[in-house]
C-alpha cells in the first residue's frame, strides 16, 4: 500500500461507515436495540479508523491539496458540498461522542433527542466523503 492508495481505503471507511448507519437506523425503528448498538458502535470504529487513515495521507502528502478537475456547474456543486462536508465533519465529531455517552450510560431519552440531529449529519458527512473521493479521483481527475 502506498500513499497514493490510502483515498480509496478512506472512501471504502467512508462507506462501510455509511451503511452500519443506515443498518444502525433501520434497526431501532425496527426496535432491534442490540443489533443498533453493534452497528453504531461499528460505524464509530469504522470512524475512527478512517481519522487515523485520513489524518496520515495529509501527513505523508504534507498537506497538499489535489486539485479538482471538473469545471462550471460540476465544480461549483463539488466546492459547495466540500464546504458543507468539511465544516459538519468538524461539528459531527463532539456531537457522536455525546450522543453515545448517553446511549453507554443509559440515557436513552437524552440519547434519543441527540440523535435527532446527530445521525442525519453523521449520515451526510459519511455519504458526501464518499461522494468527494469519486468527484476528485475518479470522476473528475485534475489531467496534469
Amino acid at each position: 500500500m502506498t500513499v497514493t492508495d490510502l483515498p480509496a481505503l478512506n472512501a471504502g471507511l467512508n462507506a462501510i461507515a455509511t451503511v452500519l448507519l443506515l443498518a444502525g437506523f433501520i434497526c431501532i425503528k425496527i426496535e432491534r436495540k442490540i443489533a443498533h448498538r453493534f452497528c453504531m458502535l461499528g460505524a464509530f470504529a469504522v470512524s475512527c479508523v478512517f481519522l487515523f487513515f485520513y489524518v496520515l495521507h495529509k501527513y505523508l502528502v504534507q498537506g497538499v491539496h489535489t486539485p479538482f478537475g471538473g469545471e462550471g456547474i460540476w465544480r461549483t456543486f463539488y466546492y459547495g458540498m466540500l464546504v458543507s462536508h468539511i465544516i459538519l465533519a468538524i461539528v459531527i465529531v463532539p456531537l457522536i461522542l455525546v450522543t453515545m455517552t448517553h446511549a453507554l450510560k443509559g440515557r436513552f431519552e437524552r440519547h434519543r433527542s441527540w440523535a435527532r440531529w446527530t445521525f442525519p449529519l453523521w449520515f451526510y458527512v459519511s455519504i458526501t466523503g464518499v461522494l468527494v473521493y469519486f468527484m476528485l479521483y475518479q470522476w473528475f481527475p485534475k489531467v496534469v
